[in-house]
Protein backbone atom coordinates (compact mmCIF):
# COMPACT_ATOMS: atom_id res chain seq x y z
CA UNK A 1 0.00 0.00 0.00
CA UNK A 2 1.10 3.74 -0.37
CA UNK A 3 1.84 5.21 2.50
CA UNK A 4 -0.27 7.95 4.19
CA UNK A 5 -3.50 7.20 2.95
CA UNK A 6 -5.11 5.23 5.56
CA UNK A 7 -4.74 7.93 7.68
CA UNK A 8 -5.52 10.72 5.22
CA UNK A 9 -8.84 11.94 6.83
CA UNK A 10 -9.30 14.20 3.44
CA UNK A 11 -11.89 11.64 1.79
CA UNK A 12 -14.09 12.16 5.09
CA UNK A 13 -13.77 15.58 5.32
CA UNK A 14 -15.50 16.35 2.11
CA UNK A 15 -18.17 14.03 2.64
CA UNK A 16 -19.21 15.32 6.01
CA UNK A 17 -18.60 19.39 4.58
CA UNK A 18 -20.38 18.59 1.53
CA UNK A 19 -23.83 17.30 3.54
CA UNK A 20 -23.38 20.12 5.65
CA UNK A 21 -23.58 22.46 2.83
CA UNK A 22 -26.60 20.89 1.24
CA UNK A 23 -25.34 18.40 -0.94
CA UNK A 24 -27.94 15.28 -0.86
CA UNK A 25 -25.18 12.63 -1.87
CA UNK A 26 -21.96 12.55 -2.43
CA UNK A 27 -18.85 10.90 -3.52
CA UNK A 28 -14.87 10.72 -3.09
CA UNK A 29 -12.68 8.80 -5.43
CA UNK A 30 -8.77 9.22 -4.51
CA UNK A 31 -5.91 7.55 -6.02
CA UNK A 32 -2.43 7.75 -4.41
CA UNK A 33 0.64 6.74 -6.44
CA UNK A 34 4.24 6.33 -6.01
CA UNK A 35 6.37 5.20 -9.19
CA UNK A 36 10.42 4.65 -9.61
CA UNK A 37 11.78 5.10 -12.53
CA UNK A 38 15.37 4.21 -14.27
CA UNK A 39 15.97 5.41 -17.72
CA UNK A 40 19.02 4.46 -19.73
CA UNK A 41 19.48 6.89 -23.12
CA UNK A 42 22.73 5.39 -25.51
CA UNK A 43 23.33 2.61 -23.81
CA UNK A 44 23.66 4.28 -20.21
CA UNK A 45 22.32 4.63 -17.32
CA UNK A 46 21.16 8.59 -18.03
CA UNK A 47 18.59 9.34 -15.42
CA UNK A 48 16.57 7.76 -11.85
CA UNK A 49 13.46 9.69 -10.66
CA UNK A 50 11.00 9.01 -8.38
CA UNK A 51 7.89 10.31 -7.97
CA UNK A 52 4.67 10.26 -5.94
CA UNK A 53 1.11 11.65 -5.98
CA UNK A 54 -2.28 12.30 -4.34
CA UNK A 55 -5.59 12.84 -6.53
CA UNK A 56 -8.97 13.62 -5.47
CA UNK A 57 -12.40 13.44 -6.85
CA UNK A 58 -15.41 14.81 -4.65
CA UNK A 59 -18.68 14.10 -6.78
CA UNK A 60 -22.09 15.54 -5.16
CA UNK A 61 -25.87 16.65 -5.77
CA UNK A 62 -27.82 19.07 -5.18
CA UNK A 63 -31.57 18.51 -6.09
CA UNK A 64 -30.35 16.02 -8.35
CA UNK A 65 -27.72 18.04 -9.84
CA UNK A 66 -24.52 16.44 -10.22
CA UNK A 67 -21.24 18.46 -9.51
CA UNK A 68 -17.78 17.23 -10.37
CA UNK A 69 -14.01 18.89 -8.55
CA UNK A 70 -10.97 17.63 -8.43
CA UNK A 71 -7.90 18.65 -6.34
CA UNK A 72 -3.95 17.08 -6.23
CA UNK A 73 -1.89 16.77 -2.64
CA UNK A 74 -3.44 17.44 0.62
CA UNK A 75 -5.90 20.54 0.32
CA UNK A 76 -8.23 22.51 2.08
CA UNK A 77 -11.61 20.98 2.02
CA UNK A 78 -13.53 23.63 1.31
CA UNK A 79 -12.38 25.13 -2.06
CA UNK A 80 -12.97 21.62 -3.39
CA UNK A 81 -16.47 21.87 -2.44
CA UNK A 82 -17.40 25.16 -3.26
CA UNK A 83 -16.65 24.12 -6.78
CA UNK A 84 -18.55 21.21 -6.71
CA UNK A 85 -21.55 23.05 -5.63
CA UNK A 86 -20.90 25.75 -8.07
CA UNK A 87 -20.79 22.90 -11.29
CA UNK A 88 -23.84 21.46 -9.66
CA UNK A 89 -25.80 24.51 -10.64
CA UNK A 90 -25.40 24.48 -13.98
CA UNK A 91 -26.31 20.82 -14.78
CA UNK A 92 -29.48 19.28 -15.32
CA UNK A 93 -30.97 16.57 -12.81
CA UNK A 94 -29.63 12.66 -12.68
CA UNK A 95 -31.06 9.76 -10.92
CA UNK A 96 -28.51 9.38 -7.85
CA UNK A 97 -27.25 5.60 -8.08
CA UNK A 98 -24.82 5.27 -6.02
CA UNK A 99 -23.34 1.76 -4.18
CA UNK A 100 -24.37 0.85 -0.70
CA UNK A 101 -23.30 -0.62 2.25
CA UNK A 102 -19.46 -2.62 0.90
CA UNK A 103 -16.84 -1.91 3.11
CA UNK A 104 -13.90 -3.92 2.49
CA UNK A 105 -9.97 -3.63 2.00
CA UNK A 106 -8.83 -5.93 -0.60
CA UNK A 107 -5.31 -7.71 -0.37
CA UNK A 108 -2.69 -5.45 -1.75
CA UNK A 109 -1.71 -7.10 -4.59
CA UNK A 110 2.02 -7.60 -5.60
CA UNK A 111 5.54 -5.15 -4.09
CA UNK A 112 7.70 -3.03 -4.88
CA UNK A 113 11.63 -4.07 -5.50
CA UNK A 114 15.03 -1.85 -5.02
CA UNK A 115 16.23 0.45 -7.59
CA UNK A 116 19.38 -1.33 -7.63
CA UNK A 117 17.02 -3.93 -9.25
CA UNK A 118 15.74 -1.92 -12.07
CA UNK A 119 19.23 -0.54 -12.72
CA UNK A 120 20.33 -4.76 -13.07
CA UNK A 121 17.46 -5.36 -15.41
CA UNK A 122 18.32 -2.18 -17.49
CA UNK A 123 21.84 -2.84 -17.58
CA UNK A 124 21.39 -6.61 -18.50
CA UNK A 125 19.09 -6.02 -21.27
CA UNK A 126 21.86 -3.56 -23.30
CA UNK A 127 24.13 -5.85 -22.11
CA UNK A 128 22.35 -8.79 -24.14
CA UNK A 129 21.63 -6.77 -26.89
CA UNK A 130 24.87 -5.25 -27.81
CA UNK A 131 26.72 -8.80 -27.42
CA UNK A 132 24.87 -9.30 -30.53
CA UNK A 133 24.54 -6.15 -32.30
CA UNK A 134 27.60 -4.00 -30.94
CA UNK A 135 26.92 -1.07 -33.27
CA UNK A 136 22.68 -0.50 -32.11
CA UNK A 137 21.95 2.32 -29.78
CA UNK A 138 19.42 0.86 -26.65
CA UNK A 139 17.30 3.10 -24.55
CA UNK A 140 15.63 1.09 -21.44
CA UNK A 141 12.63 2.87 -19.18
CA UNK A 142 12.02 0.26 -16.46
CA UNK A 143 9.37 1.47 -13.24
CA UNK A 144 8.17 0.22 -10.46
CA UNK A 145 4.76 1.47 -9.70
CA UNK A 146 2.56 1.25 -6.61
CA UNK A 147 -1.18 2.55 -6.48
CA UNK A 148 -3.98 2.83 -4.06
CA UNK A 149 -7.41 3.46 -4.53
CA UNK A 150 -10.15 4.23 -2.51
CA UNK A 151 -14.08 5.04 -3.02
CA UNK A 152 -16.52 6.00 0.05
CA UNK A 153 -19.63 7.93 0.00
CA UNK A 154 -22.64 8.55 1.62
CA UNK A 155 -24.42 5.56 1.21
CA UNK A 156 -21.60 3.39 3.49
CA UNK A 157 -19.34 2.47 0.82
CA UNK A 158 -15.63 2.24 1.89
CA UNK A 159 -13.85 0.24 0.02
CA UNK A 160 -10.00 0.14 -1.25
CA UNK A 161 -7.01 -1.83 -3.02
CA UNK A 162 -3.63 -1.26 -3.92
CA UNK A 163 -1.83 -2.82 -6.79
CA UNK A 164 2.31 -2.69 -7.94
CA UNK A 165 3.07 -3.39 -11.77
CA UNK A 166 7.03 -3.45 -12.88
CA UNK A 167 7.02 -2.43 -16.32
CA UNK A 168 9.67 -1.86 -19.26
CA UNK A 169 10.42 -0.71 -22.28
CA UNK A 170 13.53 -1.63 -24.67
CA UNK A 171 14.06 0.41 -27.75
CA UNK A 172 17.11 -0.42 -30.38
CA UNK A 173 18.20 2.06 -32.74
CA UNK A 174 20.41 0.85 -35.55
CA UNK A 175 21.94 3.45 -38.25
CA UNK A 176 23.33 1.13 -41.49
CA UNK A 177 24.04 4.01 -43.88
CA UNK A 178 21.20 6.48 -45.19
CA UNK A 179 18.79 3.11 -43.05
CA UNK A 180 17.29 3.46 -40.19
CA UNK A 181 15.85 1.14 -37.90
CA UNK A 182 14.00 1.81 -34.61
CA UNK A 183 12.52 -1.34 -32.95
CA UNK A 184 11.09 -1.36 -29.23
CA UNK A 185 9.10 -3.34 -27.06
CA UNK A 186 7.49 -3.31 -23.22
CA UNK A 187 6.73 -5.62 -20.85
CA UNK A 188 4.59 -5.57 -17.61
CA UNK A 189 4.78 -7.88 -14.89
CA UNK A 190 3.69 -7.79 -11.09
CA UNK A 191 7.00 -9.02 -8.70
CA UNK A 192 9.38 -9.76 -11.47
CA UNK A 193 10.39 -8.63 -14.92
CA UNK A 194 11.54 -10.99 -17.39
CA UNK A 195 14.16 -8.92 -18.93
CA UNK A 196 15.64 -11.95 -20.86
CA UNK A 197 12.35 -12.54 -22.33
CA UNK A 198 12.15 -9.05 -23.54
CA UNK A 199 15.71 -8.87 -24.93
CA UNK A 200 15.04 -11.92 -27.21
CA UNK A 201 11.72 -10.59 -28.90
CA UNK A 202 14.00 -7.53 -29.33
CA UNK A 203 16.98 -9.20 -30.88
CA UNK A 204 14.87 -11.27 -33.05
CA UNK A 205 13.33 -8.35 -34.83
CA UNK A 206 16.89 -6.76 -35.63
CA UNK A 207 17.19 -10.13 -36.82
CA UNK A 208 14.27 -10.33 -38.90
CA UNK A 209 15.54 -6.89 -40.28
CA UNK A 210 18.62 -7.35 -41.21
CA UNK A 211 17.42 -7.93 -44.73
CA UNK A 212 15.31 -5.42 -46.84
CA UNK A 213 12.45 -6.61 -48.70
CA UNK A 214 9.95 -5.49 -51.46
CA UNK A 215 6.08 -5.72 -51.57
CA UNK A 216 3.89 -5.24 -54.48
CA UNK A 217 0.57 -3.27 -53.86
CA UNK A 218 -2.61 -5.22 -53.83
CA UNK A 219 -4.66 -7.74 -51.18
CA UNK A 220 -2.82 -9.95 -49.04
CA UNK A 221 -2.76 -11.89 -45.88
CA UNK A 222 -1.64 -10.11 -42.63
CA UNK A 223 -0.26 -11.01 -39.67
CA UNK A 224 -0.28 -8.99 -36.47
CA UNK A 225 1.87 -9.53 -33.85
CA UNK A 226 0.91 -9.69 -30.09
CA UNK A 227 2.08 -6.42 -29.97
CA UNK A 228 0.51 -4.69 -32.86
CA UNK A 229 -2.85 -6.82 -32.85
CA UNK A 230 -4.30 -5.10 -29.94
CA UNK A 231 -5.70 -2.01 -32.98
CA UNK A 232 -7.82 -4.86 -34.38
CA UNK A 233 -9.52 -5.33 -30.51
CA UNK A 234 -9.80 -1.85 -29.98
CA UNK A 235 -12.42 -1.35 -32.28
CA UNK A 236 -14.86 -4.61 -30.65
CA UNK A 237 -14.24 -2.96 -27.57
CA UNK A 238 -15.97 0.55 -28.48
CA UNK A 239 -18.82 -1.70 -30.31
CA UNK A 240 -19.25 -3.26 -26.79
CA UNK A 241 -20.01 -0.59 -24.98
CA UNK A 242 -23.35 0.01 -23.74
CA UNK A 243 -23.10 3.77 -23.76
CA UNK A 244 -22.77 3.31 -27.70
CA UNK A 245 -25.56 0.75 -27.84
CA UNK A 246 -27.93 3.46 -26.08
CA UNK A 247 -26.75 6.30 -27.85
CA UNK A 248 -27.03 3.37 -31.04
CA UNK A 249 -23.75 4.58 -32.78
CA UNK A 250 -22.51 1.17 -32.15
CA UNK A 251 -22.79 -1.30 -35.61
CA UNK A 252 -24.07 -3.88 -33.31
CA UNK A 253 -26.19 -2.29 -31.53
CA UNK A 254 -28.82 -4.88 -32.33
CA UNK A 255 -26.50 -7.59 -32.57
CA UNK A 256 -27.16 -9.29 -28.65
CA UNK A 257 -26.80 -13.60 -29.23
CA UNK A 258 -25.54 -13.08 -32.93
CA UNK A 259 -22.86 -14.65 -34.66
CA UNK A 260 -21.05 -11.48 -35.79
CA UNK A 261 -17.40 -12.63 -36.20
CA UNK A 262 -15.79 -15.66 -36.97
CA UNK A 263 -16.11 -18.48 -34.38
CA UNK A 264 -12.79 -18.50 -33.59
CA UNK A 265 -13.10 -15.38 -31.69
CA UNK A 266 -13.76 -15.68 -28.11
CA UNK A 267 -13.23 -12.23 -25.93
CA UNK A 268 -13.70 -11.63 -22.58
CA UNK A 269 -12.77 -9.24 -19.49
CA UNK A 270 -10.69 -10.41 -16.28
CA UNK A 271 -9.78 -8.18 -13.32
CA UNK A 272 -7.96 -10.13 -11.44
CA UNK A 273 -5.55 -11.49 -14.61
CA UNK A 274 -2.47 -10.85 -15.62
CA UNK A 275 -0.24 -7.80 -13.99
CA UNK A 276 -3.19 -5.83 -13.26
CA UNK A 277 -6.41 -5.78 -11.33
CA UNK A 278 -9.00 -4.07 -9.94
CA UNK A 279 -11.22 -5.52 -7.44
CA UNK A 280 -14.41 -2.81 -7.79
CA UNK A 281 -14.97 -0.26 -10.63
CA UNK A 282 -14.55 3.80 -10.04
CA UNK A 283 -18.20 3.99 -8.95
CA UNK A 284 -17.22 1.28 -6.11
CA UNK A 285 -19.27 -1.51 -8.57
CA UNK A 286 -17.35 -4.96 -7.80
CA UNK A 287 -15.79 -6.09 -11.16
CA UNK A 288 -16.51 -9.87 -12.39
CA UNK A 289 -14.94 -12.07 -15.30
CA UNK A 290 -17.28 -11.55 -18.04
CA UNK A 291 -18.03 -13.44 -21.47
CA UNK A 292 -18.33 -10.40 -24.20
CA UNK A 293 -17.86 -12.61 -27.11
CA UNK A 294 -18.16 -16.29 -26.87
CA UNK A 295 -17.26 -18.37 -30.58
CA UNK A 296 -18.32 -15.07 -32.45
CA UNK A 297 -21.75 -14.16 -31.05
CA UNK A 298 -22.09 -11.60 -29.16
CA UNK A 299 -23.20 -12.20 -25.53
CA UNK A 300 -23.31 -9.13 -23.57
CA UNK A 301 -22.46 -5.42 -23.77
CA UNK A 302 -20.65 -3.60 -20.89
CA UNK A 303 -22.35 -0.77 -19.10
CA UNK A 304 -21.61 1.33 -15.50
CA UNK A 305 -24.71 2.16 -13.79
CA UNK A 306 -26.53 4.86 -15.61
CA UNK A 307 -25.99 3.06 -18.83
CA UNK A 308 -26.94 -0.33 -17.13
CA UNK A 309 -30.11 1.29 -15.74
CA UNK A 310 -30.96 2.08 -19.29
CA UNK A 311 -30.39 -1.23 -20.74
CA UNK A 312 -32.28 -2.56 -18.25
CA UNK A 313 -29.69 -5.46 -16.85
CA UNK A 314 -27.88 -3.17 -14.63
CA UNK A 315 -24.22 -2.69 -14.25
CA UNK A 316 -21.58 -4.98 -15.19
CA UNK A 317 -18.75 -3.37 -13.24
CA UNK A 318 -17.52 -0.97 -15.80
CA UNK A 319 -17.72 2.47 -15.06
CA UNK A 320 -14.60 3.92 -14.74
CA UNK A 321 -13.36 7.13 -15.69
CA UNK A 322 -11.23 8.43 -17.94
CA UNK A 323 -9.23 10.98 -15.19
CA UNK A 324 -10.18 11.99 -11.67
CA UNK A 325 -12.18 15.19 -13.82
CA UNK A 326 -14.17 12.95 -15.72
CA UNK A 327 -17.35 11.39 -14.86
CA UNK A 328 -17.88 7.04 -14.75
CA UNK A 329 -18.26 6.19 -18.17
CA UNK A 330 -18.40 2.10 -19.61
CA UNK A 331 -14.90 1.38 -19.99
CA UNK A 332 -13.33 -2.41 -20.21
CA UNK A 333 -10.11 -3.58 -17.73
CA UNK A 334 -8.60 -6.24 -18.74
CA UNK A 335 -9.68 -7.48 -21.70
CA UNK A 336 -8.55 -10.79 -23.21
CA UNK A 337 -8.55 -12.68 -26.74
CA UNK A 338 -8.83 -16.30 -26.53
CA UNK A 339 -5.55 -17.52 -27.88
CA UNK A 340 -5.22 -19.91 -30.77
CA UNK A 341 -2.96 -23.39 -31.34
CA UNK A 342 -0.11 -22.34 -34.04
CA UNK A 343 3.22 -20.59 -33.07
CA UNK A 344 3.76 -17.35 -34.64
CA UNK A 345 6.34 -19.23 -37.06
CA UNK A 346 3.45 -21.86 -37.59
CA UNK A 347 0.98 -18.78 -39.29
CA UNK A 348 3.85 -17.30 -40.97
CA UNK A 349 4.14 -20.91 -42.57
CA UNK A 350 1.11 -20.51 -43.65
CA UNK A 351 1.48 -18.25 -45.64
CA UNK A 352 2.51 -17.84 -49.19
CA UNK A 353 2.73 -14.22 -50.24
CA UNK A 354 1.55 -11.42 -47.67
CA UNK A 355 3.48 -9.55 -44.44
CA UNK A 356 3.71 -9.73 -41.06
CA UNK A 357 3.56 -6.09 -39.46
CA UNK A 358 5.17 -5.76 -35.54
CA UNK A 359 5.07 -1.92 -35.04
CA UNK A 360 2.10 0.92 -37.12
CA UNK A 361 2.39 4.65 -36.96
CA UNK A 362 -1.43 6.04 -36.37
CA UNK A 363 -4.95 5.37 -34.92
CA UNK A 364 -6.80 2.64 -34.68
CA UNK A 365 -10.00 1.85 -36.93
CA UNK A 366 -12.74 3.60 -34.32
CA UNK A 367 -16.30 2.45 -34.48
CA UNK A 368 -16.45 2.64 -37.91
CA UNK A 369 -13.87 -0.50 -38.69
CA UNK A 370 -12.21 1.14 -41.44
CA UNK A 371 -8.12 1.46 -41.06
CA UNK A 372 -5.28 2.67 -42.96
CA UNK A 373 -2.49 2.71 -41.07
CA UNK A 374 1.55 3.05 -41.70
CA UNK A 375 3.65 0.52 -41.36
CA UNK A 376 6.63 1.52 -39.24
CA UNK A 377 8.04 -2.30 -38.45
CA UNK A 378 6.84 -4.88 -40.87
CA UNK A 379 8.23 -7.76 -42.77
CA UNK A 380 7.69 -9.77 -46.05
CA UNK A 381 6.60 -13.29 -46.04
CA UNK A 382 7.38 -15.09 -48.99
CA UNK A 383 6.25 -19.18 -49.41
CA UNK A 384 5.93 -19.17 -45.63
CA UNK A 385 9.20 -17.64 -44.70
CA UNK A 386 10.51 -14.10 -43.73
CA UNK A 387 12.55 -12.93 -46.15
CA UNK A 388 13.03 -9.00 -44.70
CA UNK A 389 12.03 -6.00 -43.68
CA UNK A 390 9.30 -3.82 -45.92
CA UNK A 391 9.27 0.04 -46.04
CA UNK A 392 6.86 3.02 -46.83
CA UNK A 393 3.72 0.21 -46.86
CA UNK A 394 0.27 1.19 -45.60
CA UNK A 395 -2.31 -1.74 -44.35
CA UNK A 396 -6.07 -0.57 -44.83
CA UNK A 397 -9.41 -2.59 -44.32
CA UNK A 398 -12.32 -3.17 -42.29
CA UNK A 399 -12.08 -4.47 -38.73
CA UNK A 400 -15.66 -5.68 -39.27
CA UNK A 401 -15.06 -7.43 -42.17
CA UNK A 402 -11.95 -9.07 -42.14
CA UNK A 403 -13.01 -10.60 -38.70
CA UNK A 404 -15.55 -12.67 -40.31
CA UNK A 405 -13.73 -14.31 -42.85
CA UNK A 406 -10.50 -15.98 -42.46
CA UNK A 407 -9.27 -15.71 -39.50
CA UNK A 408 -6.09 -17.30 -37.76
CA UNK A 409 -5.29 -16.85 -34.04
CA UNK A 410 -1.92 -17.43 -32.90
CA UNK A 411 -0.74 -19.26 -29.28
CA UNK A 412 1.76 -16.38 -28.41
CA UNK A 413 -0.76 -14.51 -26.54
CA UNK A 414 0.99 -11.26 -24.15
CA UNK A 415 0.40 -8.47 -22.74
CA UNK A 416 -0.09 -5.19 -24.69
CA UNK A 417 -1.25 -2.52 -22.04
CA UNK A 418 -3.98 -3.64 -20.28
CA UNK A 419 -5.18 -6.22 -23.48
CA UNK A 420 -3.91 -9.83 -23.88
CA UNK A 421 -3.68 -10.98 -27.49
CA UNK A 422 -2.10 -13.23 -29.58
CA UNK A 423 -1.23 -12.39 -33.21
CA UNK A 424 -3.53 -12.46 -35.55
CA UNK A 425 -4.14 -13.13 -39.21
CA UNK A 426 -6.33 -11.82 -41.62
CA UNK A 427 -6.72 -12.40 -45.41
CA UNK A 428 -8.02 -9.64 -47.88
CA UNK A 429 -6.53 -6.39 -46.27
CA UNK A 430 -5.09 -3.89 -48.84
CA UNK A 431 -1.76 -3.15 -49.01
CA UNK A 432 -0.11 0.19 -50.72
CA UNK A 433 3.84 0.57 -51.24
CA UNK A 434 6.21 2.79 -52.95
Amino acid sequence: MVSGLTDDSLAEKLIDLALQRGAEAAEVLQSRSRSQLVFFEANRLKQLETSAALGTALRLWVNGRPGLAVAYGNVDPEPIVDKALAISALNDPETIDLVGGLNRHYPDMGHGVPVEQLIAWGEGMIDRIRSAYPDVICGVDVECDIETTRILNTQGLDCRYSDATLSSYLSADWVRGDDFLSVGDGQTQRDRLDSEALARQVLQRLAWAEQSAAVETGRMPVIFTAKAADMVWGTLQSALSGKRVVERSSPWSSALGEQMTSPRITLWQDPEAGPFSCPFDDEGTPTQRLVFIEQGVVTLFYCDRTVGRRLGGGSTGNGFRPGLGSYPTPSLYNMLVQPGTQSLVELVARVDNGILVDQILGGGAGISGDFSVNVDLGYRIYRGELVGRIKDTMVAGNVYTALKDNVELGCDADWNGSCYTPSVRLDGLSITSS
